[in-house]
């Protein structure tokens, strides 16, 4: 079987690590490169403590649970195992989230001021933070250079699909400037662009304006060990000493639909948050970049057969936390495996016909 995947963030490399690991001939195409898109430009923050509903936090913690399983196949150093330090809700708020992920059997522990403070000396405690050990980093760029080159994919990149080519009702191919290339199963994984493409077919795949820019300090000495979600600002450190952030508060959740200032202004007033949260050291910001996030129209996953027979889709938000799982689940189904019980559940709510007629 030859399956051809479009797109090459994290959505599209770990399918096609999965895929590969069960003997499919597998090709990756991708008109920029690998992690060249939102993965690239992500916060790279795997968790389940942000969710839009119950049945959304337990596919975001399989998620995590399925970065385990992938570890020991890839071996990789791209997943940081740092737990994350959580304040942004205050007050009844924040009993309400402890509470409500307690219940949900999320391990989750409150800390006072001093525990705070034994965990991330360098950080202005807050009084009370919620403690998740199992949370993760993830370096987008690096997983997905290690997902590609361990699937043994071949990979295209500077081509842009122009089209997903069908013969009677099934996939036979995906067509660029320079001409078809064969395929048994196409997979569109290809963030915003997947929309048009599976336009094309007439699939329809609403999405929402989500623009995202993402700040860098200058390289430091290690003084932060946590993802840090601060009411003002989310903050971690990567393992080569720089300091990201995303330019506004409460990223996950930020609905803004266009970006309306100067990035510039945008990463120093960030830069003056992330100075008041660290104030032993003097930060600078040295990068900020742009990417638009792929978020479907209900903010949910969009994963599933659609249109044609033999083309599926795979466009979330947020890919970082879901992609393994979801080419977990995906690849079965690609391969017309019966899919278990546990897992039809786990993405029942996300299928793409969930758009069609609407």
């Amino acid at each position: 079987m030859q399956v051809v995947i479009i797109g090459a963030g994290i959505v599209g490399a770990s399918l096609a690590f999965t895929l590969s690991q069960q003997g499919v001939d597998v090709t990756v195409i991708d008109a920029s490169g690998p992690a060249a898109g939102a993965t690239g430009r992500s916060f790279g923050w795997a968790n389940a403590s942000f969710y839009l509903d119950k049945s959304h936090h337990d596919i975001r913690a399989e998620g995590i649970a399925s970065y385990r399983r992938l570890n020991d196949a890839l071996h990789t150093n791209a997943i940081t195992w740092s737990g994350c330090l959580c304040w942004e809700e205050q007050g009844d708020s924040f009993d309400t989230q402890a509470a409500d992920l307690e219940a949900m059997e999320y391990d989750v522990e409150v800390l006072n001021n001093s525990q705070f403070q034994q965990l991330e000396p360098a950080v202005v405690p807050p009084q009370r933070a919620l403690y998740f050990p199992q949370e993760a980093a993830v370096d987008g760029v690096q997983i997905c250079a290690d997902l590609l080159a361990a699937s043994g994919a071949r990979l295209i990149t500077g081509f842009l699909v122009e089209g997903i080519e069908t013969k009677g009702g099934q996939v036979v191919g995906v067509s660029t400037i320079g001409g078809v290339i064969p395929a048994d199963r196409v997979i569109v994984a290809g963030g915003t662009g997947s929309s048009k493409l599976l336009a094309l077919l007439d699939v329809e795949l609403p999405m929402l304006l989500r623009p995202g820019l993402m700040m860098r300090s200058q390289a430091v000495k290690p003084i932060l060990s946590h993802v840090l979600v601060a009411p003002s600002q989310e903050f971690r450190q990567l393992p080569s000493g720089h300091i990201l952030a995303p330019t506004v508060a409460s990223h996950q959740s930020d609905t803004q639909t266009h970006v309306t200032s100067r990035p510039d202004a945008l990463a120093d007033e960030a830069m003056e948050r992330l100075n008041a949260l660290i104030p032993s050291i003097d930060l600078h910001w040295e990068e900020v970049a742009f990417a638009q996030r792929p978020v479907p129209k209900d903010g949910l996953p969009v994963v599933g057969a659609c249109g044609p027979n033999g083309v599926f889709a795979a466009v979330m938000h947020s890919g970082i936390t879901l992609a393994p799982i979801m080419a977990e689940i995906l690849a079965g189904e690609v391969l017309d495996k019966a899919t278990s019980n546990y897992h039809a559940g786990l993405i029942a709510n996300y299928r793409p016909d969930r758009f069609q007629d609407v």
